[in-house]
């Protein structure tokens, strides 16, 4: 026989059931607005998978891309022309010499007809065929010597031997010159050096010794070195960047700054503005930067600024590829590259005003929540507006800063090649000699006679 609930019972186990269900219901909307969050974060973290980033549409290294991107991805669009040497390029091939240093005749001995002797006469000249060849290299050691001379008056004197050879034995300015290109311009690690001159110029020199001849050679570039530093300060626009660099394990940074005529390198511990204090005290009051968006560069006192075009069409690539329905980041693509167009053309009075007016208007659409990278790109814009289109006002401002990161990628292909640089000082060493060879480089000079002038000169004493 079944027992008889009470209306009061039953309304208190539905009461409680309802107190259970409400329970429950706030638990799973605890637990389903914590999966929303963990879904949005596991999608932010898949869309870089989705849309990968590369060197073709950002600021990464080629040498980080993996798998490698297809070269349609490229910036740069079809020109129509067709691949090769175009209509009036001046073609370059081997060119015979008017002196050559070795003439070797060859005249037929015997008529390959009939087998008559042809020793007795005088050939006619039908044609010339030269070789260039290396022949076997030997070093050249020079010995110096020394002699005692008697006066009547009985003084002795000595002959002095010639300013910078201080040792019994000593290595010339050709073998440091030759040591100092092979390491900073062609990224020779010690080893290779030391097998390379050995096997080519049978020269037999240790690690150490190659060591100590770069310090040598370092120690007499510094007051061109400097030079080099001045010469780029008194330029009205200086490009500059930086870039991390292994030294011994630790974090360091490579800072060039340079212009058209000269490029100065230099290895600090730090990435920020007290860096650039340091490397160039006298600041910036008369040059203008030209520079990515790195807020330390900002922090100067330079006259005026350009951003790297480069840099943020690559940028706008990337939104272009993950975002296809945003417009804007089309649009702004499009406005840089028609700029672009202009400053490689013949710019007129109004263009640049047409081409900020239009500049204008796209920082002032409002952009979509779920496009918060797009909205972060604009913003930085609105805070640098003022030095994107100065190239368009001053057609000396280049309008990209790929001559800077040509420079200071040596570093990077340097580290590379030997793994990290064991010191601070080699580091430095690095720094100096590429400092004067790209400078060289950029003047028509050759690096390594260069190199060869400043190891025959001597150390400049305080």
């Amino acid at each position: 026989m079944t027992k008889k609930i009470s209306i009061e019972e039953r309304l208190d186990n539905l009461l409680n059931k309802v107190d259970n269900l409400e329970n429950r219901v706030v638990e799973l909307e605890a637990e389903n607005k914590q999966l929303k969050a963990e879904n949005c974060k596991l999608k932010k973290r898949l869309s870089k998978y989705e849309t990968p980033k590369n060197s073709k549409n950002s600021s990464k290294p080629p040498s980080s891309d993996f798998p490698k991107p297809a070269k349609t991805s490229s910036l740069r669009k079809k020109s129509g022309k067709k691949p090769g040497g175009q209509k009036g390029h001046m073609g370059n091939t081997l060119k015979t010499v008017s002196n050559p240093d070795i003439i070797t005749n060859h005249q037929a001995s015997y008529c390959t007809c009939c087998g008559n002797d042809l020793s007795m006469i005088v050939g006619e000249y039908a044609g010339k065929r030269q070789v260039i060849d290396i022949p076997p290299i030997q070093p050249v050691i020079t010995e110096h010597r020394i002699f005692h001379k008697q006066c009547s008056c009985g003084t002795l004197n000595e002959g002095n031997y010639p300013s910078g050879i201080n040792a019994p034995i000593s290595y010339g300015a050709g073998v440091q010159a030759l040591i100092g290109y092979m390491s900073a311009r062609q990224y020779m690690p010690y080893e290779r050096l030391k097998e390379f001159l050995y096997t080519v110029l049978g020269i037999e020199i240790s690690s150490g010794g190659i060591n100590q001849l770069i310090g040598k050679i370092t120690a007499k570039a510094k007051p061109y070195y400097e030079q080099i530093r001045k010469k780029i300060l008194s330029g009205k626009i200086i490009g500059a960047d930086e870039t991390g660099t292994n030294v011994n394990g630790k974090l360091h940074w490579a800072w060039v700054f340079q212009n058209p005529d000269a490029t100065f390198l230099s290895i600090h511990t730090k990435r920020g503005f007290a860096a650039m204090e340091e490397i160039m005290p006298e600041g910036f009051k008369n040059n203008t930067l030209v520079t990515d968006c790195w807020k330390s560069y900002f922090m100067t006192d330079a006259n005026n600024h350009q951003l790297c075009t480069a840099h943020l069409l690559r940028e706008l690539e990337y939104f272009c590829q993950k975002y296809p329905k945003n417009n804007w980041a089309f649009q702004m693509r499009t406005l840089i590259k028609n700029a672009l167009s202009i400053y490689k053309g013949q710019c007129t009075e109004t263009q640049p005003s047409d081409i900020t007016y239009r500049f204008q208007a796209l920082l002032k659409q409002e952009l979509d929540e779920e496009v918060k990278e797009v909205q972060t790109f604009q913003n930085r814009l609105k805070k640098y507006e003022q030095y994107l289109f100065n190239f368009l006002i001053n057609p000396e401002i280049p309008p990209d800063n790929n001559a800077s990161e040509r420079a200071v990628r040596n570093f990077k292909v340097k580290q590379k090649v030997s793994g990290f640089f064991k010191s601070i000082e080699g580091a430095d060493c690095y720094a100096i000699l590429r400092s004067i060879v790209d400078s060289a480089i950029k003047n028509i000079q050759n690096p390594l006679c260069a190199l060869r002038a400043i190891a025959m000169s001597f150390p400049i004493t305080e």
